[in-house]
């Protein structure tokens, strides 16, 4: 263990930071480039788009759910956080690679359907992130004391990947997406590999806590957690059943999609209200936190569509309001609306650094955190309702991403 870990020294927490900020930048790098690349390099239409988008959060949350299972429990590369921080890093860095390089791929492999491989690019970089994102915040708990020295942890933490996600918009602005996603490569590369070289990990923290798990309500397995996950059943197979659909260039009628989008729409509405319906009295222990947990996954499901729905279509709706839906555009305008949608996202999350210390806080002391969420979902649900309604120009927008 090097003297900068054991002293706990600044530098030691913003080496620790690295690994979040990386995953972090790949993330940022996905939202501000996936869906602007898709349609102006390689022309897929705007539902083709949404459908290469549904697949890498599908792989993200079973991915998820193994890596947390596992990763608790295993040892080997001298860590247990540190093979999926670098085997997730350099997958995650070369699917960025990918990505301008799709059709080199698709021609390389003899596969002939640009949508089969950008599926395939999309999934593997959602799942490698999402492999990587829960090891690189669960390693600064691993390293630190608990108390005041974790928290400083996840201040830094919190801090360089924020400034570094910001970095990554301003990137796409100020240049073009295509600097934005080689840089990106670097950077998550370098980012998720060096530090692990000089931060130790105890293999005695897995058998203290593995003597501490004897009860088998705290030994989750696969299926108990997917039973956590009851309130988004409905979205999973949703998703799944529509890549397959394109997978195998199955065309539904309209009306036909609009029975299947009806019929999972009623199925998610009666998983959510049942859920929200459940009465929390009387449970105690595992029961009760399971119940809260799945009340917020219930609660925040229909407004991560509208989230999810800016990330994705984004491009689509810039091009409409600045030279309509069906221009052909030039590699000019394209840039062009590249650069809108890194700025937009670069406001956000400025706007998502500053708003909780000087906002948000002073609101939190006088009302409550309950009420301080209803407000911030409010307040968004409103700017959403203006960039759908109102803008119609780039400022327009910026205007109401800074309000969301």
């Amino acid at each position: 263990m090097l003297d900068i870990q054991k002293k706990l020294t600044n530098s030691f927490y913003a080496l620790l930071s690295l690994p979040a900020t990386a995953m972090g930048f790949a993330l940022s790098i996905q939202i501000a480039a996936l869906s602007w690349i898709l349609s102006t390099q390689y022309n897929l239409r705007i539902d083709e788009v949404g459908i290469v988008w549904a697949a890498g959060p599908l792989a993200g949350i079973f991915g998820q759910i193994i890596v947390g299972l596992i990763s608790d429990k295993v040892w080997f590369w001298g860590g247990r956080r540190r093979p999926f921080i670098l085997i997730g890093g350099t997958i995650a860095a070369l699917m960025l690679l990918a990505l301008p390089n799709i059709h080199h791929i698709n021609d390389f492999f003899g596969i002939g359907n640009i949508m089969v491989v950008a599926i395939m690019v999309a999934l593997t970089l959602d799942l490698a992130i999402n492999i990587s994102f829960n090891p690189t915040r669960s390693v600064i708990a691993d390293v630190t004391p608990d108390g005041i020295p974790r928290t400083k942890g996840y201040t830094w933490m919190r801090t360089i990947s924020g400034t570094f996600g910001v970095l990554a918009y301003a990137i796409g602005a100020i240049f073009n997406n295509y600097l934005l996603i080689y840089f990106g490569a670097g950077l998550v590369f370098l980012f998720s590999i060096i530090p692990m070289f000089f931060i130790s990990e105890s293999k005695e923290s897995i058998e203290d806590e593995s003597s501490n798990t004897q009860e088998k309500e705290e030994d989750a397995s696969f299926i108990d957690t997917l039973k956590i996950l009851e309130p988004l059943w409905a979205f999973i197979p949703f998703a799944l059943f529509y890549i397959i659909l394109r997978l195998f260039s199955v065309e539904l009628s309209q009306s036909t999609n609009l029975y299947i989008v009806i019929f999972f729409f009623l199925v998610q509405f009666a998983l959510t209200l049942k859920t929200i319906l459940k009465k929390e009295e009387g449970l105690v222990g595992h029961q009760a936190s399971e119940t809260g947990f799945k009340k917020v996954l219930a609660a925040h499901s229909f407004s991560w569509i509208g989230v999810q729905t800016m990330f994705v279509y984004i491009f689509a709706f810039i091009k409409e309001f600045k030279f309509g839906t069906d221009a052909n555009l030039t590699s000019i305008q394209n840039d062009e609306i590249g650069r809108v949608i890194s700025i937009s996202f670069l406001l956000l999350n400025a706007m998502g650094a500053l708003v909780p210390v000087f906002i948000l806080e002073p609101v939190l002391e006088k009302i409550g955190r309950v009420k301080t969420h209803y407000l911030s979902l409010f307040t968004m649900a409103i700017g959403y309702l203006g960039i759908a309604f109102l803008a119609r120009s780039e400022f327009a927008l910026y205007g109401f991403m800074v309000l969301c």
